[in-house]
């Protein structure tokens, strides 16, 4: 199980990796300050935390979409009670176990939105 990555851990870091950089730009984003105040408040290099800002832009960071979900009743294969079943469409549907690892879902799911339909 991963452990959640906490901003002021990181800002103190003289490296970031992807992760990393998306935690600080993602609570830049959240927080509703302007870049150089967020920068000063947590001792970062505000061209820094703007150049991985540009980096990550176009990336799921920026393009997440909510999807609508229904909760189904009774029927439609077998559940155990202990997974989640995502219908994608086009008859496809993909079961997930409890438990997951949620970049393992989300990798899952970047190819299926990608692969071609026939």
């Amino acid at each position: 199980m991963s452990r959640k990555i906490d901003v002021a851990e990181v800002a103190g870091r003289s490296y970031w990796r992807e992760a990393e950089a998306r935690v600080m730009v993602k609570a830049w984003q959240g927080s509703g300050s302007t870049l150089s105040r967020f920068a000063r408040r947590h001792g970062v290099d505000p061209g820094r935390l703007s150049r991985w800002a540009s980096r990550l832009e176009g990336s799921e960071l920026s393009t997440m979409r909510f999807h609508p979900v229904r909760l189904a009743e009774g029927g439609g294969g077998q559940r155990d009670g202990r997974s989640i079943e995502i219908e994608l469409g086009g008859g496809r549907c993909v079961r997930v176990p409890c438990g997951f690892e949620a970049e393992d879902l989300r990798r899952v799911l970047t190819v299926l939105q990608e692969a071609p339909r026939c």
